[in-house]
Parts: structure tokens; C-alpha cells; sequence
């Protein structure tokens, strides 16, 4: 595994931290406009782990431990979410992209197997398409991407309302009803909401939104979706060069995900999970985190 060279001011943990047990230790990562969280455990190749709305990298506590005797594990809250610092401007797919990038090679690593979920993934992918010589390989998890083929059929959707739902008004509305808020998507879009989030989940989640100025960080994200696809049709017009997967719940984004994915890269694996419908490690955790690990396990073909 290549490595630059650590800066130990930024290796000395935080206050709190994603509770992945034992191994993991979390780093602060100043960066431009703002400062990342990022749990770090494991040895081996570096997996980049990015986390959807509505959670925070504390979603991949299952899949990080399940990978930390063969990779060195990075989840990283997206900027404004979690325990990343919230930027003044440029909360975006593209401009978390490029921050994350920056934290990450803070973090002493050159090179990494990339892996998103829902808003995430864009973020994921942007990653692999401004700096496809650093990816090994890229792997998707149950969204879509805004400028990409078909990508207005799930814009557009009645069901998918909440993409146009931010500003001050929606601040105020959701403001001390962020559970409610956030119910729906955890009931809603479950296979069956009896095995979604789990309970402890929702109460930190709530928790981590609720406080002054998360939400409207996270609305951002969604008001960033017509620029992301001006962004990710430009990016789209070259076929990403490293392996890339897509992994998506039967009864949420598989298919339309998989389609996509053919756009942008030449051979993408597609893989269905499933009875799951949106949250997958939360629904599936077993079939998802295999899916995941056999993606990760593959060699790495990326450009050099």
C-alpha cells in the first residue's frame, strides 16, 4: 500500500467518534472550507467508505469491521453532516469530492477501493472520475446518478418529492421533528420498515441532524442535483478506466442503478439484492456485506 507522508497533527483522535470498536480511532482532517471526520481502522489496501443522507458514516460500522483484517478502513462524514464541519459554500458532489480527496491524502494514502451510498455514491463517483489514477475500483450502492441516461425518470418521480425539499421554509417545518422527518425515508423506502434502521440508529442519527445548521446542510446536497448533473454529464463523457460494481436493492434502485453504471464504465458488475429495498445494510447486512467484499476483493486495474 503507498503512503505519503502522515502529518501527526491530524492522527490525534477527537472527542467523539463512530462507534466501530476496538482498532478504530477517529481523525479530524482540516481541508478546504471545512474540517472532516474520518473513522480509521485496519490494515491493508485503503477502502474510502462515503455514507448517504439521513446517516452518518456510523452505517458502515458492520462492513468496516468485516473488512479491517484485510483493509484499512476510511469512513468519512461528508462535509456538513456527522462530525465533519459544516462549509460555508460548496456543499455539492463535486466540491465534497474534491475535499474528501484532499483529507484523504492528508491521512497519508495515495490510493483507494471507493464505496457510496445513496447521495454518497455521487460523491463516490466524482471521486472516480476527477482522480481515476488514485481508484482502484468504484462501487455504488442503491441511488443514482443526476446527469447520466435516465437519470431524470427518478428525479422526476412523484415518489422521490423530497429532492426539491429545502430552504428556509422546510428548515423550519422539520426543525425539532427531524424523526419524523427522517421516518419516512427509513419506513417508506425499506423493503419492510420492521427491519430498516435500527432503533439506537434512528435515536443517533436524529441526534446528529438536529443540531444547528445539520439539516440544512443536508438539504444543500439535494438542492446541489441540477449542478451535480451539469457536473456529471460533462464527467460522464469519459468511461471510468477501474473496475466499477453496482449494488441495489430489488425492491428500490437496482435496476435503474445498473443501467447507469453500463454508461460509465465499460463492464460494470451489476448486483441485485435481493427482497431489500433501499437501506441494504441495515435490511440485508449479510448479502450486502458479501457483495460489497467481493467487489473490494477483486485486483485492482485502475490506471498508473
Amino acid at each position: 500500500m503507498q503512503r505519503l507522508p502522515i502529518v501527526l497533527a491530524l492522527l490525534a483522535p477527537a472527542v467523539s467518534a463512530a462507534d466501530f470498536g476496538p482498532g478504530f480511532a477517529q481523525r479530524m482532517l482540516p481541508v478546504e472550507g471545512c474540517t472532516l471526520s474520518a473513522t480509521v481502522g485496519g490494515k491493508g489496501p485503503a477502502v474510502l467508505l462515503l455514507h448517504g443522507y439521513a446517516e452518518t458514516a456510523q452505517m458502515w460500522k458492520p462492513l468496516a469491521i468485516a473488512l479491517a483484517p484485510r483493509f484499512t478502513v476510511v469512513a468519512i462524514d461528508l462535509p456538513g453532516i456527522g462530525d465533519s464541519s459544516i462549509p460555508s459554500s460548496g456543499i455539492d458532489m463535486k466540491t465534497s469530492a474534491q475535499r474528501i480527496h484532499e483529507g484523504f491524502r492528508k491521512l497519508g494514502f495515495e490510493r483507494a477501493r471507493v464505496v457510496g451510498h445513496d447521495i454518497g455514491l455521487m460523491v463516490a463517483y466524482a471521486y472516480a472520475a476527477m482522480y481515476p489514477k488514485e481508484v482502484d475500483s468504484l462501487t455504488l450502492m442503491d441511488a443514482f446518478l443526476p446527469g447520466i441516461g435516465a437519470w431524470r425518470e427518478v428525479y422526476d418521480a412523484e415518489a422521490v418529492w423530497h429532492f426539491r425539499f429545502y430552504g428556509h421554509t422546510p428548515e423550519q417545518l422539520v426543525k425539532g421533528r427531524e424523526r419524523t422527518y427522517f421516518e419516512h425515508f427509513w419506513n417508506d423506502f425499506a423493503a419492510d420498515p420492521k427491519h430498516s434502521i435500527p432503533e439506537a440508529d434512528r435515536q443517533a442519527y436524529t441526534k446528529a441532524y438536529a443540531r444547528p445548521g445539520r439539516m440544512a446542510a443536508g438539504f444543500a446536497y439535494f438542492k446541489s442535483f441540477l449542478k451535480t448533473a451539469s457536473d456529471f454529464a460533462e464527467l460522464g463523457k469519459t468511461q471510468l478506466p477501474m473496475p466499477v460494481a453496482s449494488i441495489g436493492g430489488e425492491k428500490a434502485n437496482g435496476e435503474a442503478l445498473g443501467a447507469q453504471a453500463k454508461l460509465i464504465s465499460a463492464s460494470p458488475a451489476v448486483v441485485i439484492i435481493k427482497d431489500s429495498g433501499h437501506w441494504m445494510m441495515e435490511e440485508k447486512p449479510e448479502e450486502t456485506i458479501a457483495a460489497v467484499t467481493r467487489e473490494l476483493e477483486k485486483p485492482a486495474t485502475a490506471q498508473r
